[in-house]
């Protein structure tokens, strides 16, 4: 049985990334303006992974967007070949992976755009989109049978 409960780091979403929070909006930042994505010294950032960084307040790495979302994918690691498309093509980066390994969906970034599930080649497909209230076992317990090939 996967992880449910996959978490990168504890300040992973720690806030939500929403207007009206001081936070500036684009015509507030002046030309020129930098955010630094990393608290401190970045110059070795390269050699660590995503979880391991001191990311910034302003990085959206310490934001979630799960407010967004209405549907929202599941991964059966039961089905997954480990291809690799769903990471490749997420525009969120919110496919976790470590070593060629699909290990779960990074649910404070995914906005639910579902083109993890369009890209997945598995018969049935190792991602689904549910009701973003819908409880990962439950998702899991409804999972299709893989369709014969008819002749």
């Amino acid at each position: 049985m996967q992880d449910l409960k996959l978490c990168a780091q504890d300040n992973r979403g720690i806030h939500e990334l929403e207007a009206g929070k001081d936070l500036f909006g684009w015509h507030e930042v002046t030309q020129g303006s930098v955010l630094p994505s990393f608290e401190g010294d970045a110059s070795n950032i390269v050699h660590l992974k995503a979880e391991e960084r001191n990311y910034s307040d302003y990085n959206s790495y310490t934001a979630t967007v799960a407010s967004w979302r209405v549907k929202k994918p599941v991964f059966n690691i039961d089905v997954c070949i480990d291809c690799q498309n769903c990471w490749v093509w997420c525009p969120d980066s919110s496919i976790i992976s470590r070593d060629k390994q699909m290990l779960g969906i990074d649910y404070d970034h995914c906005k639910g755009c579902e083109v993890c599930v369009e890209v997945c080649p598995t018969n049935p497909k190792s991602l689904l989109m549910f009701s973003e209230q819908e409880e990962l076992e439950t998702a899991l317990s409804q999972w299709p049978e893989k369709k014969k090939k008819e002749k």
